[in-house]
C-alpha cells in the first residue's frame, strides 16, 4: 500500500508546492504527484524536476473534465516525463495516447465539479472499472470519499469485484481511515489537503503532518 503525496489543496496544486517538497522529500516516502491546475507550466516543469532529482515515482493528477483538457494533460504529462497518469475522464484519445508510454489511472463512475464529486450507483461504479480495464487502463482512480452514497460500501465492494490497481483518491484525513486503507490494502491512497488543513498535528507544518503520516504508516507496517 502506497501513500501518494499530492501537493495540492481542494483540488488545486499549493502556490508553495516547490518548497513542500524541498522539506520533505527526505522523509521515506517515495510516490509524489500534484495537479494539472493551480500552478504555471514554468513552476510545474521544476517542481517534477526536483522529484525525479529526488528519484522519487510522480503522478499528474487531472481534475479537468473535457476530452480537450484531459488531451492536454495527458500530452503534458508524456512531454514532462511523469511516471503516472492519473485522473481525467477515460476518453479513447486519452487512452491511445498514453497505452505503453505511461501508466494511466483514469477515473471511473460519473465525476464532475471542483473539489470532484463521484455520482453512480456502486454497481455502475464497478462496471465502468471492468469496462476501462478492458480499454487498457492500467490502474483506477476512485474519488471513493467525494461518493455521493456510503463510501465505506463503496470501497469494500469496488475491491472485491475490480482487479485492477486501486488509488483511493481523496479525504483520508484521519487515522481511523489509514487504518482502513491498511485493511482493504489498495494499490495506494493520496494524501494533499489533509496534511495542509493540519488533521494530524494542529499547530503543525505541512511537513509536521506529513512526518507524523509516514510515522504511522510505517508503525502498521511492520
Amino acid at each position: 500500500m502506497n501513500l501518494i503525496v499530492m501537493l495540492t489543496h481542494n483540488d488545486q496544486t499549493v502556490k508553495t508546492a516547490i518548497e513542500d517538497f524541498e522539506s520533505c522529500k527526505d522523509l521515506n516516502v517515495q510516490h509524489w504527484g500534484f495537479k494539472n491546475i493551480g500552478l504555471p507550466v514554468p513552476q510545474m516543469k521544476t517542481l517534477l524536476k526536483n522529484m525525479k532529482d529526488a528519484g522519487k515515482t510522480t503522478y499528474l493528477e487531472v481534475v479537468t473534465y473535457s476530452e480537450e483538457d484531459c488531451l492536454a494533460a495527458a500530452k503534458l504529462a508524456l512531454d514532462y516525463g511523469f511516471d503516472c497518469l492519473m485522473g481525467t475522464l477515460y476518453f479513447p484519445s486519452v487512452g491511445n495516447l498514453v497505452k505503453n508510454k505511461i501508466k494511466y489511472f483514469p477515473f471511473c463512475g460519473k465525476v464532475w465539479d471542483n473539489p470532484s464529486i463521484l455520482g453512480g450507483t456502486i454497481d455502475e461504479i464497478i462496471a465502468d472499472a471492468n469496462h476501462l480495464k478492458e480499454m487498457g487502463a492500467d490502474g483506477i482512480d476512485i474519488l471513493a470519499y467525494r461518493f455521493t452514497g456510503d463510501p465505506v460500501e463503496l470501497i469494500k465492494k469496488f475491491t472485491r469485484n475490480v482487479e485492477l490497481p486501486t488509488v483511493i483518491a481523496g479525504s483520508i484525513d484521519s487515522f481511523d481511515r489509514i487504518d482502513f486503507m491498511k485493511e482493504i490494502n489498495p494499490f495506494g491512497f493520496t494524501m494533499g489537503s489533509a496534511l495542509y488543513n493540519k488533521k494530524f498535528k494542529i499547530d503543525g507544518s505541512f511537513c509536521d503532518n506529513l512526518k507524523i503520516v509516514v510515522d504511522y504508516l510505517d508503525k502498521i507496517n511492520q
